[in-house]
């Protein structure tokens, strides 16, 4: 049982506020000392015996980490968020969002199906949850509530849209499940688009019923302009299709089969940096700013990766994953008792621990389980991913909760946020249902 209390202990400390990434390196070096010493003394053995059990263990763990770096699937990591990074520093969210918002800004809930829409076109560009809710929160927010958007629907309109990167190809989560399911990350990519693109739809189906039920929630705006129509359309049409065409070059060169995921990364890269001349924003100044993010951002993730392999071999050295596995094979239901209970468990973590502690920690345990029943690892993988895309608007550790309340004015509270993304949390397990019980919708297939 030292691997169930030890993951126990790690939720604790997790809940008082200590680092993630430090939490679990620490929590299995502590343990897999601890572990050994319980051994050493089971067998009469002294102390040092012990200690030199959990030496042994650790051992290993140089190799580990060599292989994460050497990992090429993981390469196109830091260059997505780098992509990410330099169209955050075009000032690309901006523009969008004031061109879909001159278009659609005249129908009622208008600016929040714009923010719904600039969310997705975001999500199929940068991928990065941060950069696209604090874009769109700054500029978005602001707006709804000088025109008197209900405050609650303005801020989960914008934290649901900014989560639709970790669905939307092309997503840090999916590489990351790719490299866990260990199943080309480019059929992800193509398992994911009809998932996210529904998600979407029932966003904007969400937003046009309550701005008709609720009519002083999401009023029609007129913006003071002296433009014609064909002029705004041209505008919009003028920020929207270099986008679009970038969408083309990263994804339609993995679906194609010509480029790998990480070779497409580098292309998105080199399609960023043209946005930026095309936008005449390039300087020097602005690539160092997205060079340093990119470090910060790819350092904290693969620090986080480490701890949690730690946390893995220890869980599974101490025999916590052979108790987890004959507990999961004897539910009832077999594989959909499987399922509904693998899904309520990581919708629960996702309140207090992050993707990658998920992806590294629990789904190792889970994977070979759910070969054993016969299931899909495609689908079981864009299930988890529609799954993890809820744990960014969760309660209380909920990135996007985070990201949205340091930008939002003094006027808005955070139970105006908390309320704001419950309606779309239940959109999400709604969905979520959908492609568990319809999945040949959405092109995906249960079993082998």
């Amino acid at each position: 049982m030292v691997g169930i209390v030890m993951f126990c202990c790690a939720l604790f400390m997790l809940l008082i506020g200590f680092s993630v990434a430090f939490t679990f390196g620490a929590t299995a070096v502590i343990f897999g000392f601890a572990y050994g010493i319980i051994e050493a003394i089971g067998y009469n053995e002294g102390l040092l015996e012990g200690f030199n059990i959990g030496k042994d263990m650790f051992s290993f763990m140089p190799y580990r980490i060599f292989s994460i770096m050497q990992n090429k699937i993981l390469i196109s990591v830091p260059l997505f968020i780098l992509m990410g990074m330099i169209l955050q520093k075009t000032r690309l969210a901006e523009r969008l969002l004031e061109s879909m918002a001159s278009l659609f800004g005249g129908v009622r809930g208008g600016i929040a199906i714009s923010t719904v829409v600039v969310g997705a076109l975001l999500a199929a560009t940068t991928g990065i949850v941060g950069a696209s809710v604090i874009a769109m929160g700054a500029i978005s927010l602001p707006v709804m509530i000088k025109y008197h958007y209900n405050k609650a629907l303005g801020c989960g309109t914008i934290a649901a849209s900014g989560t639709l990167g970790q669905i939307i190809p092309p997503s840090i989560v999916l590489i990351v499940l790719g490299d866990v399911f260990s199943v080309p990350v480019g059929d992800l990519f193509r398992a994911a688009v009809a998932p996210g693109l529904t998600l979407v739809a029932f966003y904007i189906v969400y937003i046009v019923i309550i701005s008709f039920i609720k009519k002083d929630w999401a009023p029609p705006v007129r913006f003071e302009t002296q433009e014609k129509k064909v002029v705004q359309i041209y505008k919009a049409l003028k920020d929207i299709v270099p986008v679009l065409v970038l969408i083309l070059l990263v994804l339609g060169s993995i679906f194609t089969g010509v480029a790998t995921p990480t070779e497409s990364s580098s292309v998105g890269c080199l399609g960023a940096l043209l946005l930026a001349f095309l936008y005449r924003t390039f300087s020097f100044k602005l690539l160092k700013e997205a060079l340093n993010e990119t470090v910060k951002i790819s350092a904290m993730v693969f620090t986080i990766l480490m701890g949690a392999t730690a946390f893995s071999m220890v869980f599974s050295y101490t025999g916590g994953d052979i108790i987890v596995e004959d507990f999961m094979l004897n539910l009832p239901g077999e594989k959909w008792g499987f399922i509904v209970l693998t899904m309520a468990c990581i919708l629960v973590l996702g309140f207090f621990i992050d993707y990658v502690e998920i992806s590294y920690i629990i789904l190792p345990i889970l994977i070979p389980i759910a070969a054993s029943l016969g299931i899909d690892p495609i689908w079981f993988a864009i299930l988890i991913a529609v799954n993890l895309q809820t744990s960014f608007m969760t309660p209380p550790f909920g990135f996007s909760l985070f990201f949205l309340k340091g930008v939002t004015p003094p006027s808005v509270k955070t139970m105006d946020i908390y309320k704001g993304v419950v309606p779309f949390i239940l959109i999400q397990i709604f969905v979520l249902v959908l492609v568990a019980f319809f999945p040949e919708v959405f092109g995906l297939s249960i079993s082998k």
